[in-house]
């Protein structure tokens, strides 16, 4: 069943109680920068996706993932963000397998995979931003191709 959605083009928003702190963040941290900006807002392209960032006077709660990036090597991508400074965290979660900061998730979304790793860490701001890998092919992270 399709609804008046079902085409629509999805847009993660997060808060910023500090514009210019999280533009700083995004830059720095993660390497990325704003491809666009409005008067208290800018615009991030991730491949086929977009996040924006907005000032607010309000807070997460940063008790649940706000935006995750999925990623071919999760190793690679940790080392370069730990060497830019970005620091991950350690949840202890029912039914999961933690690895230091690593999860290990026991299953995922049969198109992307067998299971999946990831790791957690908080922006400037309080968000709650996810990294994961789809484990294909047996258990391996990244290897095969997607169904």
């Amino acid at each position: 069943m399709t609804g008046p959605l079902s085409n629509a083009h999805a847009v993660t928003k997060l808060p910023a109680q500090d514009l210019e702190r999280a533009r700083a963040f995004y830059r720095d941290k993660l390497g990325l920068e704003a491809v666009e900006e409005r008067t208290g807002g800018l615009r991030y392209i991730c491949g086929p996706t977009e996040f924006h960032i907005f000032s607010s006077a309000g807070a997460p709660s940063g008790e649940s993932t706000q935006m995750a990036f999925e990623v071919e090597n999760l190793d690679a991508t940790l080392t370069e963000l730990r060497a830019r400074g970005v620091t991950f965290e350690r949840f202890e979660m029912s039914g999961f397998d933690v690895r230091g900061e690593t999860i290990a998730a026991p299953d995922n979304y049969p198109s992307k995979g067998t299971g999946e790793l990831g790791t957690f860490f908080y922006d400037t701001e309080g968000n709650l931003i996810g990294i994961a890998q789809p484990v294909r092919d047996g258990g391996r992270p990244g290897s095969g191709t997607r169904p």
